[in-house]
């Protein structure tokens, strides 16, 4: 089964051409949580030299909408409904982590939620939190 959902998973992560743009990978799969990660890349910078909002935002809403796609029957895909960010700390580091977890699987809403953390060596510095709704399509 858990070979299933994975394959499941990473096909949909594939067809995915802002991870691919990103450099994000798929690092860990099980049901109701995913983890991506992504290289804070030159071309991800914002203008003070960290990692942009908009690179914590895409892995973030991408590990919670997988990690609801990981709780739907296997013809089922997902789409997020809303999906809200707090930014805590400048996203500075070799790269970043998103955890994304399902609080609440419903039949016809998911709450998710997602971590995201800046990596250098073996720090780790949580940089945004995304809580939202995603939805079975």
């Amino acid at each position: 089964m858990m070979t299933e959902l994975a394959t499941r998973i990473r096909a949909s992560f594939a067809r995915q051409t802002m991870m691919q743009t990103l450099g994000a990978t798929l690092a860990a799969i099980e049901p109701g949580k995913v983890t991506i990660t992504a290289p804070i890349l030159p071309t991800s910078l914002q203008q003070h030299g960290a990692g942009h909002a908009g690179l914590a935002f895409s892995i973030g809403d991408s590990a919670a909408g997988y990690s609801a796609l990981s709780l739907m029957p296997e013809d089922a895909e997902v789409m997020t409904v809303e999906m809200k960010i707090n930014l805590m700390t400048p996203a500075t580091g070799d790269h970043l982590i998103a955890e994304g977890r399902v609080i609440r699987p419903g039949r016809r809403i998911l709450v998710v939620a997602a971590d995201v953390w800046a990596v250098t060596g073996d720090i780790r510095k949580h940089v945004a939190m995304l809580q939202g709704t995603m939805i079975p399509v």
